[in-house]
């Protein structure tokens, strides 16, 4: 035991910086746990608001927890005026108290000797320079999504005027309008966030290296065009082991931190009543918010298909359904305010997800052989639903009408298509196609894990230089 403290003392100790909503947190935690692994020390920062929620489910995990301010400690992203306040305050003090983190340790027996930040906190790599420390952008999109923001930041991406134009960019496949992230064609909106996409790039030639959630098989052309850029390396995906079949895998069984309470429901009960591949899970993630109009929509098309459906409402969104809709549809369908999801896309009733195209959610899809129906909402995921149907043929992407909204026929056809038509078993078998390449990636001797080892012996390198500079 004694012998393990001295060489966890002694290896290189990396400090992992995710921006503070949960579907950032994840992944980069994910990754925290396969450095962890590999025998590095590792701190997962993240700001005071967020860790009050982290912390008991940390307990005794091989990654430590350590805090920075946002300026918002007793409410976060919600006490902010609004998302550019929110942005401004993360930046200025999250940059001062980032330092303090860092200067902090530099006195302990275990220094930091790298930062691996988020891409939306670009100021963190001028930190970690400044303070003598390897920069690592961890970037938690996809490359696909990266690519565009990049020629966009480079004045290189206009958007057709016609809506029957396509785009072509290097790297990536043609691109109608409306397969664009939300915040590239809905000129004007979100701009606090696209202002944070263009903004990843202007330091990031100052990194070490630049890393992304995926496979270089997922994305082989735009990981190709990328490389060309910056120093790239696929590590993904970051799911827990056990979801993988990657070693060592008993232990590691979830993400390690969930914002939202799971469900008392006792759903994997009723899935375990289904039979196989007959259930069409449906779930738009933590952030999305559908109108009552497209609530409704969705739920008579799920009904109206008369397949066994999974919905995760969560409680402030439970008011926007038809009422009685629970009641009504009772013996085909139940609905949950929340889930683990990977425990639901592994089961061997699921036929479908029904999903807003975030990436997590996404790479979760392929990662289990789960076919897709797509309902895009905004940012990535009109780029991802792109891929799912086009690129990977793992699902069909539901369209709206003019005015935004997936109408319950559409919800229908797409539904009872992936489900039960021809194209579905086409659909299964890239599914389950796409799930082994993945898995074989991330497996000892995989691209993802032959990277992984890179970065890790790159770090002990630095390392050592350090401290005989020291």
């Amino acid at each position: 035991m004694e012998s393990e403290k001295k060489e966890n003392i002694s290896a290189p100790h990396v400090l992992v910086l995710p921006f503070p909503v949960q579907g950032h947190i994840n992944p980069m935690l994910q990754f925290a746990k396969r450095l962890a692994s590999r025998g590095l020390s590792v701190t997962l920062g993240t700001t005071i608001f967020y860790s009050k929620n982290m912390r008991a489910q940390m307990t005794g995990g091989s990654v430590r927890l350590d805090t920075i301010s946002d300026g918002y400690d007793e409410g976060g992203f919600l006490e902010a005026e609004d998302p550019k306040a929110y942005h401004h305050g993360l930046e200025e003090v999250g940059s001062r108290t980032l330092a303090e983190l860092i200067e902090k340790y530099k006195g302990s027996v275990s220094p930091f000797t790298c930062l691996v930040y988020d891409t939306s906190l670009h100021w963190a790599l001028n930190v970690a320079k400044e303070l003598g420390l390897m920069g690592i952008a961890f970037y938690t999109q996809s490359c696909a999504a990266f690519a565009i923001y990049y020629h966009l930041s480079e004045g290189r991406l206009t958007v057709p005027s016609e809506e029957g134009g396509t785009l072509s960019l290097q790297g990536l496949p043609p691109l109608a309008i409306v397969d664009l992230p939300s915040l590239v064609f809905e000129v004007g909106s979100y701009q606090p966030v696209l202002s944070l996409k263009i903004k990843q790039f202007c330091n990031l030639d100052k990194a070490d290296w630049v890393l992304f959630n995926t496979t270089e098989e997922l994305e082989n052309e735009v990981v190709s065009f990328l490389k060309g850029l910056w120093p790239v390396k696929t590590i993904g995906p970051t799911l827990p082991f056990m979801y993988l079949d990657a070693s060592p895998g008993e232990e590691d069984k979830d993400y390690g931190f969930n914002y939202y309470k799971p469900s008392s429901t006792k759903y994997v009960e009723w899935l375990d009543s289904k039979p196989v591949g007959s259930v069409a899970y449906v779930s738009f993630g933590s952030i999305a918010a559908m109108t009552e109009q497209q609530m409704e929509e969705l739920a008579w098309g799920l009904s109206e298909s008369h397949v066994y459906f999974l919905w995760v409402v969560r409680a402030s969104e439970q008011q926007k359904l038809p009422k009685k809709f629970a009641e009504n549809t009772k013996e085909k369908g139940l609905i949950v305010t929340w889930c683990n999801q990977l425990q639901v896309l592994a089961h061997a009733a699921l036929g479908c997800f029904v999903t807003h195209c975030g990436w997590n959610s996404v790479l979760e899809a392929l990662s289990l052989g789960v076919p897709m129906v797509g309902i895009p909402q905004w940012t990535d995921q009109p780029t991802n639903a792109k891929y799912v149907e086009d690129v990977w043929g793992v699902g069909v992407r539901a369209r709206a009408d003019k005015k935004g909204i997936v109408g319950r026929e559409e919800m229908k056809m797409c539904v009872t298509q992936v489900l039960e038509g021809m194209r579905g078993k086409e659909m299964q078998t890239n599914a389950c196609k796409w799930r082994d390449v993945i898995k074989g990636a991330a497996r000892e001797g995989g691209s993802s894990v032959k990277n992984i080892e890179d970065f890790v012996e790159a770090l002990m390198n630095y390392s050592i230089e350090r401290k005989r500079e020291h």
